[in-house]
């Protein structure tokens, strides 16, 4: 990705000459018109990009704004940073991409936006609960979650290797059709734990990394919510000595013996790497991986499979991270940044854009769970038709660390506490010496 791209309303109307018309859906209320300036997470993509052009332009010709849209790149934490600047002065774009507990982050700064949530859940249904945890503080929606850049964490696994080296067929487990398996209800942690020791024993091991980037935290944070383990409660209580705690690190410290022996030094790119490169039988990650390798190594791509998370003794949890729109509450023109978020979450223009992105985004509306692309792409058809959550896996999204208040949850999951309590049980420490650290790590952010 390169950094923002900047386009005016005229370089809007200019794109996209030959391609299809976007879907005609028009929400309007109190006459939007005026300047808007939009700050867009940059699709890794491209096409992404280009579909949300085509649409915004829609948009801006119907309402008679002139429309300023940035796409702002997260490599080097460029649009993190550009948050940061424009808080701080109190002036910038209108509308701005935040990230998981950027809401939480910037709460005094923006706008409400309940009236806007309404409309939506009216008409569309509830959002997970994910989405209201990170969207939401006390008792208001401050920014509207999003498809675009919103995805799961759910594993990737090669079909071959899984069925050959550890017995597990994952397309009769997960296929692509709603329907519940007795294999499928099979797929536990102690189910994982023996694939993963069978694949390790025929140098495939899983691609599951113990840093402390995303995809390390997101992996440790759904299978300790899978045994009830909250490592600090809703009030504030450090519960390291629970018993559920001690059960979750019994099976980590099992599991960490089959993990690659680089695992603790393991980035988001690690494990895409591992399992394009043909030397990993399963990762966690959304469709990223399998995209790369379609392009990369079509070989690869043509044998991998998503499908649901394991389940432990309190459910399956799904590693989930969403994106949302935020309104800074220094925005000039409100009234046409609301419309402009609505518009876009209609489910037609949501659609179109995941459809374009083979199904990478996942809508924030569980009713929007059922688009046909993941039942469409390939190779093989159906590969991601188990991405986003279906009724069927009998599971919940999650994000680490949310059974804490998001003021400390945020920063257990920043520091990747619970990967690095995994990263020193395969270093050969003792669960009582990673229990030790944590409290000390715990009881040292939160005086």
């Amino acid at each position: 990705m390169t950094g923002a791209r900047r386009i005016t309303r005229r370089t809007i109307l200019k794109i996209g000459a030959a391609a299809a018309i976007a879907p005609l859906v028009h929400v309007r209320r109190a006459g939007a018109a005026g300047k808007l300036s939009v700050g867009f997470w940059d699709h890794w993509v491209p096409a992404g990009n280009d579909i949300m052009k085509r649409q915004i332009r829609t948009w801006a010709d119907r309402n008679k704004v002139e429309l300023q849209a940035d796409f702002i790149t997260t490599n080097g934490s460029k649009l993190q940073l550009t948050k940061a600047a424009e808080a701080q002065a109190g002036t910038g774009h209108d509308v701005i991409a935040f990230s998981t507990w950027e809401v939480h982050n910037y709460a005094d700064r923006l706008e409400p936006v309940d009236d806007v949530m309404k409309r939506l859940t009216d008409r569309y249904g509830r959002v997970n609960e994910v989405c209201e945890y990170l969207g939401k503080a006390k008792g208001h929606w401050l920014a509207v979650p999003t498809s675009s850049g919103t995805q799961h964490k759910p594993p990737c696994g090669r079909i071959s290797v899984l069925k050959e080296k550890a017995g597990l067929d994952v397309v009769a487990m997960y296929p692509p059709r709603e329907v519940s398996t007795p294999e499928g209800q099979g797929w536990t942690w102690d189910a994982h734990l023996r694939a993963a020791e069978a694949c390790h024993k025929a140098g495939m091991p899983f691609g599951i990394g113990l840093g402390t980037t995303t995809d390390s935290v997101d992996f440790a944070g759904a299978l300790l919510a899978s045994y009830g383990a909250e490592l600090v409660d809703a009030k504030g209580t450090i519960k390291l000595r629970s018993e559920e705690v001690h059960r979750a690190l019994e099976y980590a410290a099992k599991l960490v013996k089959f993990l690659p022996d680089d695992a603790a030094a393991y980035d988001d790119a690690s494990n895409n790497r591992a399992l394009i490169s043909g030397k990993s039988a399963l990762i966690f990650n959304p469709p990223s991986a399998w995209a790369v390798a379609k392009r990369d190594a079509p070989e690869v791509a043509a044998d991998c499979w998503t499908f649901s998370a394991p389940s432990g003794p309190k459910g399956r949890f799904v590693p989930y991270l969403p994106y949302f729109w935020g309104i800074w509450s220094f925005s000039r023109n409100k009234t046409a940044a609301k419309e402009l978020i609505e518009y876009l979450l209609q489910r037609p223009l949501v659609e179109e854009r995941c459809t374009v992105v083979e199904g990478y985004d996942i809508p924030p509306f569980d009713s929007m769970l059922n688009f046909k692309v993941w039942a469409d792409v390939e190779p093989p058809k159906g590969t991601v038709y188990n991405y986003p959550i279906r009724p069927a896996h009998q599971a919940r999204p999650h994000i680490a660390a949310s059974e804490a208040s998001p003021e400390v949850a945020v920063q257990i999951y920043n520091r990747g506490t619970v990967p690095t309590m995994f990263a020193k049980l395969k270093s050969g420490q003792s669960i009582d010496q990673a229990i030790a650290w944590a409290q000390t790590e715990l009881e040292g952010f939160m005086r």
